[in-house]
């Protein structure tokens, strides 16, 4: 008597790497030729500060002025950015997590400081979240990586990839965090504000009109 016996299907073994397209070609080339530049008018870049074991940042809207606010979430604690000067306005070294932790994932809002204490804070960063792809009003931003593992940050204002502009007038690549792993990057509610923070620093560029710390108006743009 023959003895059927039921033979599996072999395990699927990875086949090779599909080639780009001539399409995809071009364009990974056209990004990776692209230099980083300043971001266009009205933005100007305001703050370049390190920030050792950053973790995620967040926005917030000064309940006084009305202007943007950055909170940004550290292994050293947590520091709150004046988003019209750049400067830091408040600190807190250590911050109490049990009080972060209720009703909210930790990983993902943290309590608010100086003008902004007593309330919430949504973060994004290492453990998740987002912040906004696009400004309101025509500006979008998109985080690319033609090098990978090395993330390049592009504004734009042609609706975003391929970019078939020329570079430098329809599209900037205004960041590239070689250096540093990439933890968020986006715009504030407002569209005013321009964030990208990395492992080490945080970046901060206005389109504002406000009062800095020191009370003198500081024009951006």
């Amino acid at each position: 008597m023959k003895k059927w016996t039921k033979v599996g299907s072999p395990v699927d073994q990875p086949g090779p790497e599909p080639a780009f397209s001539p399409y995809q070609h071009a364009i990974r080339e056209r990004l990776l030729a692209a230099p980083v530049i300043a971001a266009p008018e009205p933005w100007r870049r305001i703050a370049y500060t390190p920030v050792g074991g950053l973790l995620g940042i967040g926005f917030a809207s000064h309940p006084g002025a009305g202007h943007d606010l950055v909170m940004v979430v550290s292994h050293d604690g947590h520091g709150l950015f004046d988003a019209v000067s750049g400067e830091m306005i408040a600190r807190d070294r250590d911050p109490d997590d049990e009080e972060d932790s209720r009703g909210a994932d930790p990983a993902l809002w943290c309590s608010g400081l100086g003008p902004v204490a007593g309330s919430r804070v949504r973060i994004a960063g290492l453990f998740g979240g987002e912040l906004h792809s696009g400004s309101g009003d025509g500006w979008k931003l998109e985080v690319v990586a033609p090098a990978w593992p090395n993330e390049r940050v592009l504004l734009s204002r042609d609706g975003g990839l391929p970019h078939s502009g020329p570079h430098g007038e329809h599209w900037w690549h205004i960041f590239d965090s070689r250096s540093s792993e990439l933890r968020a990057a986006g715009f504030s509610p407002s569209g005013k504000t321009l964030a990208v923070a990395t492992s080490s620093d945080l970046s901060l560029w206005t389109r504002d009109v406000g009062r800095g710390p020191g009370g003198a108006t500081r024009l951006h743009g």
